[in-house]
C-alpha cells in the first residue's frame, strides 16, 4: 500500500479537518537540504551552506556531524567548521593566497641549488675525514695495547713441559670354562690379548 493511499484512508477515517492538519504538518516538516561535495568526494548536507547552519557527512547508513576543521570544497571554497556539526564560515580560496604561499616558499634557482649541493658535499667530506682520523687514532691505541699484551704473553715461559707417563698395562686373566673346546672367536680373542 502506498503512502498516498494510506493518507486517503486516514482522511476518510478522521474526517477532512484532521486530514488538512496532517497535510500542513507534512509540508512544514519537509525541509530541502542542500548537498555539496568536498575535494576528496565526500558528500556534505546542510539546510543551506551558510554560517551557523548544521552540516552533516552523508554516508550509506546515516548522517554524521562534520568534525571541527577546515575543508576544501569541490568548487574551491573553504568550509570552516568551528563547532562539531555547525558551519563557522565559508570563504573563497583566493588565487592571491596561493601566489603568496609560493612566494613564501622561495623557489631556488639552479645556481643556488648547485651551490647548496657543493656545500653539502664539502661538509660530508669533512665529516668523513674526521671519522677516518678518529678511527686511525683508535686503531693505533688498540694496536699498541695489543702489541704490549702480546709481548708480555710471549715473554713468559710456556706451560710446564708434558712428561710421558704411560699407565702400566694390566692383564686380566679371566679363566672361565677352561676345559671346554675353544671356538674360533675364543682363539682370535686369546691371540689379541696376548
Amino acid at each position: 500500500m502506498k503512502a498516498t493511499e494510506m493518507l486517503n484512508k486516514i482522511k476518510t477515517f478522521l474526517g477532512e479537518e484532521t486530514a488538512d492538519i496532517v497535510e500542513n504538518i507534512e509540508q512544514t516538516e519537509k525541509v530541502e537540504l542542500a548537498q555539496a561535495k568536498l575535494e576528496n568526494g565526500t558528500v556534505l548536507e546542510a539546510e543551506a551552506f551558510e554560517a551557523g547552519n548544521e552540516i552533516f557527512i552523508v554516508t550509506e547508513d546515516e548522517r554524521v556531524a562534520v568534525p571541527v576543521g577546515e575543508y576544501e570544497m569541490e568548487d574551491g571554497k573553504i568550509l570552516i567548521v568551528a563547532e562539531e556539526g555547525l558551519i563557522g564560515e565559508i570563504k573563497d580560496a583566493e588565487a592571491e593566497e596561493v601566489e603568496a604561499e609560493k612566494e613564501e616558499m622561495g623557489y631556488v634557482t639552479k645556481e643556488e641549488l648547485a651551490e647548496a649541493v657543493s656545500e653539502i658535499k664539502a661538509m660530508i667530506e669533512d665529516l668523513k675525514k674526521e671519522e677516518m682520523s678518529e678511527e686511525v687514532e683508535t686503531t693505533n691505541v688498540e694496536e699498541t695495547e695489543l702489541s704490549e699484551d702480546l709481548k708480555e704473553e710471549l715473554s713468559q715461559p710456556a706451560a710446564e713441559p708434558i712428561a710421558h707417563n704411560p699407565e702400566q698395562k694390566q692383564n686380566f686373566n679371566v679363566k672361565f670354562a677352561q676345559n671346554r673346546k675353544q671356538t674360533t672367536l675364543d682363539k682370535v680373542l686369546s691371540k689379541i690379548n696376548n
